[in-house]
């Protein structure tokens, strides 16, 4: 009997999801349809947005030929793109073609704005100065905030090395686990020793490929702990502790720069008091006194 029932419920359930599967067949495929059709509007929205930077990027590369360099002004700008974090083939093009469009919309901002009508050769000459001379501008603001963010992010990296190469690690391996572990923390000093560990890979001796390290981000700490590790190889002593003993150096030098900071803080207040605060106060305490001052010697000239 029991059986029978069991059985009997199997059946049961077995003919109500193919019922249910038969009766929503068009509602699950509709679903289905739009789901698809959605993921290629997104994939299609991402395609069109990729063609039109890439497209951009070509257009803007078309400028770049007319302004005049030498091969020396090129590869100083590669270097700084470099420092920057700009690595592509496509990056100095892209640079020297923002100086002529960045002059142009300069100049169309100018006449559409009317600034030009005094005089309209000074204002246009600034307008082209300023133009070719900020992606410059702009490019030693990226360099000077990524060699601080490799700056502040060193003593972890180092941290993260000397745990690694305690736990058994060769220096190329710990420097490869550091930057994978830190790609999302300090992504900037990641990719500068994710570099030096594609260029170990490639053959090059690990002494060239920790001086590239210091010529590419110019930083004195980075340079400082690549002289250190290529005097550690060299005499074959403790890496481990070199960078101990770096990283206790960076941190000290750290709150040093910050307890600086704290103590400059008392010199830079005399400029606001002395403009803001202390005439405030002169005119809060002595005001009412040149007032009955004058008072009185109005009353004495009328007397």
């Amino acid at each position: 009997m029991g059986f029978a029932i069991f059985a009997f419920g199997v059946i049961f359930l077995l003919i109500a999801s193919g019922g249910l599967l038969l009766f929503y067949r068009e509602a699950m495929l509709k679903q289905i349809s739009r789901a698809i059709t959605q993921r290629t509007k997104r994939g299609s929205l991402s395609d069109t947005l990729q063609k039109t930077g890439s497209s951009l990027g070509v257009m803007v590369e078309q400028f770049e030929r007319v302004v005049p360099k030498t091969q020396a002004e090129v590869s100083v700008a590669q270097q700084r793109l470099i420092r920057a974090g700009y690595r592509t083939d496509s990056a100095v093009k892209v640079f020297y073609g923002m100086k002529v469009l960045v002059p142009v919309a300069l100049c169309i901002a100018v006449l559409c704005s009317g600034l030009a009508s005094e005089s309209p050769f000074i204002v246009y000459a600034a307008a082209l100065g300023v133009g070719y001379l900020a992606p410059d501008f702009w490019m030693g603001r990226k360099i000077a905030a990524r060699q601080t963010r490799i700056r502040l992010g060193l003593p972890d990296m180092l941290d993260l090395l000397i745990i690694c190469i305690e736990a058994g690690l060769g220096l190329d391996q710990a420097m490869a686990r550091a930057a994978q572990e830190l790609s999302s923390a300090q992504p900037a000093i990641s990719d500068e020793f994710g570099v030096v560990v594609l260029e170990q890979r490639a053959g090059r001796p690990r002494s060239d490929a920790w001086r590239h390290l210091a010529e590419r981000t110019d930083v004195d700490t980075v340079r400082t702990l690549v002289s250190m590790v290529v005097q550690s190889e060299k005499f074959g002593t403790s890496v481990a502790k070199i960078l101990r003993t770096h990283s206790e150096t960076l941190r000290t030098q750290r709150v040093q720069a910050v307890e600086e900071q704290a103590a400059k803080t008392t010199i830079k207040l005399i400029f606001p008091l002395v403009l803001f605060i202390f005439p405030c106060l002169f005119l809060v305490t002595l005001g009412p006194a040149f007032i009955l001052m004058s008072e009185s010697f109005k009353n004495f000239t009328t007397h």
